[in-house]
């Protein structure tokens, strides 16, 4: 029989007549190159292995450690690459290069998720689609962290830990548990307006092409003059809003959990380029200030007709990820990075936002996690005073000065970019917003956006939810006078506990519209009366909790 070595020589042969190229030779990750990857070196063929096999240990050693951490939130993701084209000129509006002059194109990644499943999590599930794009902009990335709808659940970032901690698994069971979901949202009534958008038909897009995308939060624009506006950022889709069926995405969820990974894929590969068109809302600040309500309040949208969309641009995906890891897995969001012309507003979910979201990249990826080549500012010089940390990719900034100020020509600040004025008066304090009219928004879209048949399957959606979920939990969300009924004013000291649970009761779907609490109610006691529920809960009302129990083991 012909060696090895032999078969090699063929299968090269053949390889090189085919017209193909000659494979790259086999390294370590030191670049050394590699004779034999298939067979451990051992003493004698039944031997232990050699501590000297390096090929060995260089492979292991990088398995070992090739995973990171995953996102806590937003952890299943599909990504692509393209363009955004200024069709219309908002100059007037603000003065960011990437929007100086119509025909521009500036290149952009776009990563879309889900938001509570694990990265191996199914795509087809009942969740808010996260719709974050990245623009290399002239003058340094700009980041639009986005979902699928213009709404959140909460207005203030300190409860953010706690609604993601509802929407994961029990700590005790490592199950997701309804209680945990509806507890909360029952507690925080400013969750109904995007509660009653998820459970509508678009709270299961069908795959990432055929939804919107909204920058959700209030920014500011700033023009050339310095004069500035609030403003609201939406990408319509050009494929037009296609949504999936429950009985549909219950069965993808089985048979392709990929389903919309593959779906924008595939498109991109046989030329199919996706694309939204790209529109902004703009409120002056003397608009801002008699509002109605609070423009920096993230559980409100701006209703068109008094805030119309003026169309801007083109969001184009042309390109599919190379690598996923290296260009999908690695991509990292920041809301702090805004170009001159764009800046944050006073909304308290983006402030916070403005903060944990690099703060989590440097756990996640390291220090230079903006060096990494799906991160860097490539189209602009970055010049500045930090140094060194774990994985520094490039020439460190060579010899220049590492201090501020310097007499040695080192960067220097420039006045033009400053930030523009705001005026804050108000005193500090840790303001109460739970009361800021939760269900006027939510009315609208029940009365008026949705028609009969929607309203009908988002009653049907939510209490089919909503039903392991246990009793109590339940009528807190449909019935505002349950809470009336359950708390007596025994004693003055305990005045303000009953007008916080009244307060709760009332904010609810019954407050909405009668329609919209009767239904879902009407929905949970059928199912209630069906058969007992299949569901352990393992917290009760009486405050035994897991962390009880294991106390006494």
């Amino acid at each position: 029989p012909r060696s090895a070595n032999q078969i090699f020589k063929t299968l090269a042969l053949l390889w090189n007549s085919e017209g193909r190229e000659r494979p790259d030779v086999l390294t370590t990750g030191a670049g050394v190159p590699v004779g034999d990857k298939l067979n451990l070196m051992t003493a004698g063929p039944r031997g232990p292995l050699l501590v000297q096999d390096v090929v060995f240990t260089d492979e292991m050693a990088h398995f070992d450690r090739e995973r990171i951490p995953e996102r806590v939130v937003h952890a299943k993701g599909a990504g692509a690459f393209g363009y955004f084209e200024v069709t219309h000129d908002i100059t007037r509006y603000c003065k960011a290069k990437v929007f100086e002059h119509v025909g521009k194109t500036t290149p952009i990644a776009i990563r879309f998720s889900t938001v509570a499943g694990e990265s191996g999590s199914a795509d087809t599930v009942r969740d808010p689609r996260g719709f974050a794009v990245k623009f290399y902009t002239d003058e340094g990335n700009w980041d639009l962290t986005g979902n699928n709808t213009p709404i959140f659940f909460i207005r203030d970032a300190l409860l953010f830990p706690s609604f993601i901690h509802s929407q994961k698994r029990n700590p005790q069971t490592h199950l997701k548990d309804p209680d945990m979901v509806w507890d909360f949202w029952s507690l925080r009534p400013e969750s109904l307006h995007q509660v009653s958008f998820l459970f509508s038909d678009r709270g299961i897009p069908d795959g990432h092409r055929h939804m919107n995308g909204y920058g959700s939060h209030t920014f500011k624009l700033v023009n050339a003059q310095g004069q500035s506006v609030y403003c609201k950022f939406h990408y319509k889709t050009d494929q037009g809003i296609k949504n999936l069926p429950v009985e549909e995405a219950d069965r993808l969820a089985s048979t392709d959990p990929d389903y919309s990974i593959r779906d924008l894929y595939n498109a991109i590969s046989n030329g199919n380029f996706p694309s939204w068109t790209f529109y902004i809302q703009v409120m002056t600040f003397e608009q801002a200030e008699n509002w109605q309500w609070n423009p920096f309040d993230l559980t409100k949208v701006w209703p068109h007709k008094d805030f119309p969309l003026i169309p801007v641009g083109r969001l184009v995906l042309n390109r599919n990820p190379v690598n996923y890891f290296a260009e999908v897995e690695q991509l990292a969001f920041d809301p702090s990075n805004m170009p001159p012309g764009i800046e944050p507003s006073p909304d308290k979910m983006l402030q916070g936002r403005l903060f944990s979201y690099p703060d989590t990249h440097r756990h996640r990826l390291g220090a230079n996690y903006l060096q990494l080549p799906v991160n860097c500012p490539y189209r602009t010089h970055v010049a500045n005073y930090q140094r060194d940390g774990p994985m520094c990719m490039f020439d460190n900034q060579g010899g220049a000065p590492n201090y501020f100020p310097n007499s040695f020509s080192a960067p220097d600040t420039q006045p033009r970019f400053i930030e523009s004025k705001c005026k804050v008066s108000p005193d500090v304090a840790r303001y109460n917003s739970a009361d800021d009219d939760n269900v006027t928004q939510v009315r609208t879209f029940f009365t008026e956006v949705l028609n009969e048949a929607e309203r009908e399957r988002l009653c049907q959606n939510m209490a089919g939810h909503m039903k392991g979920a246990q009793l109590f939990i339940q009528k807190r969300l449909c019935k505002h006078s349950w809470g009336k009924k359950r708390l007596i004013f025994r004693s003055f000291r305990w005045i303000y506990v009953i007008i916080y649970f009244i307060f709760l009761q009332v904010q609810n779907l019954m407050a909405v519209h009668p329609d919209y609490g009767t239904r879902v109610q009407t929905l949970l006691d059928k199912y209630n009366t069906e058969g007992k529920k299949n569901t352990v809960h393992v917290y009760t009302r009486g405050g035994a909790s897991a962390v009880a129990a294991a106390s006494k083991m």
